[in-house]
């Protein structure tokens, strides 16, 4: 691929070589230069420089924008962006692929072929939805704006790749409240497709542009324009004069009723006309069925393909050669799934530390294999030694609430019970833990009957003295004396008498 010239920066837009020229402005290649490598391909309507500092010209182009900017419609091209920096003023359009109905019209007339009906009648009627949309256009209070295109010609009607018609310049505009008002005298528009009263300067309303259409779509049914002459002043007179040959005299065999909705819509009278342009849409889907999307921009793509397939090439240089390098997040601003944050990449390859979970207690000695780090088997020891503490302890707690109420003042002699063995899990886990190392010469302080969790999950805590599951074995409190049999009868110790009251036996005292 060929070099990129190197794009004139203007605000945040990257302004690249002319994709088409007009009388007031030029139409450029351009990239929206955004944050955080964001970029996008754009279009950008300049004007001429010798215009640029033209007041006249500077509020046209700004009533272009405002106009354009409360139009939403699909069969619109949206207006994106207003810069005006050193002079400049650069309108910013969404980028379409696709060509003007004027050059595609103009290459099957090259190639001695017409347009299929169905095309035609889905370019039409989406150009009619799109200036009704203009038409219906409010300000922010809600009030109708009253805008009138003036300029619809092929040269305005870009049709899409994706197969949908789309309106576009509304540089000369009319509408209430407009900044830029028509001189006297001048006229603005092509004089081909104007309406009489456009021409003669009376008051243009949404049926002049329904004319428009009228001479549009008898110029696409025949494959010629309706209105040719060699001088503006003949063309003038033609169109005065109105139009008298219905387009199937040149197309035969065009479906019944479009000849009456072409010429309905080229009455010399606007009263005579389509009061709207949905109204002429309408009609005109019911007599010449519209193609599908899909249809119609296989036709754009095959008609312009050698266009479009330079424009294509040149946009694919400027995007890969743009020179705009995405912007790496800040580490701040980067969070992994947890929710932790972590660095990101240095700029020059080398990655910035991260922490994780597991390295916030980093300060402790790294495992050898086979084996724990000894202040770590401490812990684990503490821990497991502690919990067992702490189930036995349970475990006397609910034999004494089970267990029914004796004398406080002496304790009567039972029958001496086994001790109850440690569960098995236990005595299997106190097994499995490895011996400590030896511990100082200082005597070794009892276990407490709870672990410290805090200190077990503390950063860098101060290794514990070590126990074993021999030292807690004894420390145990030893075993009281056997003692002596209970005398016969005395199991229990007690009887109830008739009223119910806890006696002791003499003989068992």
């Amino acid at each position: 691929m060929g070099a990129v010239a190197s794009p004139e920066v203007i605000g945040r837009y990257a302004v690249y070589g002319k994709l088409a020229s007009g009388g007031m402005a030029s139409v450029h290649f351009g990239r929206l230069l955004g944050g955080a490598g964001f970029s996008r391909t754009v279009a950008i309507k300049r004007l001429h420089p010798h215009l640029a500092e033209d007041p006249d010209f500077l509020s046209t182009m700004l009533d272009e924008a405002r106009l354009a900017a409360r139009i939403q419609h699909p069969n619109v091209v949206p207006t994106l962006d207003v810069v005006s920096s050193d002079g400049e003023l650069l309108l910013v359009m969404e980028y379409v692929r696709g060509e003007s109905l004027a050059r595609l019209l103009k290459t099957e007339a090259a190639r001695g072929a017409r347009v299929a009906l169905p095309i035609v009648g889905a370019i039409v009627i989406g150009t009619l939805h799109g200036l009704h949309a203009a038409h219906e256009a409010t300000n922010d209070h809600g009030e109708p704006l009253g805008i009138v295109h003036r300029d619809v010609s092929p040269q305005n009607i870009l049709v899409g790749a994706d197969g949908v018609a789309r309106v576009i310049d509304f540089g000369v505009a009319k509408a209430a409240g407009r900044l830029q008002e028509t001189r006297d005298g001048v006229i603005k528009g092509k004089i081909a497709y104007m309406a009489p009263e456009q021409l003669t300067a009376r008051e243009v309303t949404r049926r002049s542009d329904v004319y428009a259409m009228g001479a549009i779509l008898w110029e696409a049914l025949v494959g010629r324009r309706l209105f040719q002459a060699d001088n503006d002043p003949t063309l003038m007179s033609l169109v005065l004069a109105g139009a008298s040959e219905p387009p199937s005299w040149h197309a035969p065999g065009l479906p019944l009723g479009v000849d009456e909705i072409v010429m309905t819509a080229l009455s010399r009278d606007p009263a005579q006309r389509f009061p709207t342009a949905l109204d002429m849409a309408e009609a005109l889907m019911r007599v010449l069925p519209p193609a599908f999307p899909t249809d119609v921009g296989r036709w754009c793509m095959a008609t312009a393909q050698q266009s479009l397939a330079r424009r294509g090439t040149l946009l694919a240089d400027i995007e890969s050669s743009s020179g705009i390098a995405a912007a790496a997040p800040s580490p701040a601003s980067v969070r992994d799934a947890s929710g932790i944050r972590v660095s990101a990449p240095s700029l020059d390859g080398a990655a910035d530390e991260a922490p994780t979970i597991a390295s916030q207690s980093s300060s402790l000695p790294a495992p050898t294999a086979g084996a724990l780090p000894t202040s770590r088997r401490a812990l684990v020891a503490a821990g497991v030694l502690g919990g067992l503490l702490v189930f036995a302890a349970a475990g006397v707690l609910v034999r004494a609430a089970l267990t029914p109420d004796r004398p406080v003042a002496s304790a009567a002699p039972t029958e001496e019970r086994p001790a109850p063995a440690p569960p098995v899990a236990a005595t299997a886990a106190a097994a499995a833990l490895p011996t400590a190392e030896p511990a100082p010469a200082a005597p070794s302080p009892a276990p407490s009957t709870a672990p410290d969790i805090a200190a077990a999950t503390s950063p860098a805590p101060p290794a514990p003295p070590a126990i074993t599951p021999t030292s807690a074995t004894a420390a145990r409190p030893a075993a009281a004396p056997r003692p002596p049999a209970t005398p016969a009868g005395c199991n229990p110790p007690y009887e109830f008498d008739s009223a119910g009251h806890k006696k002791w036996k003499r003989e068992c005292l």
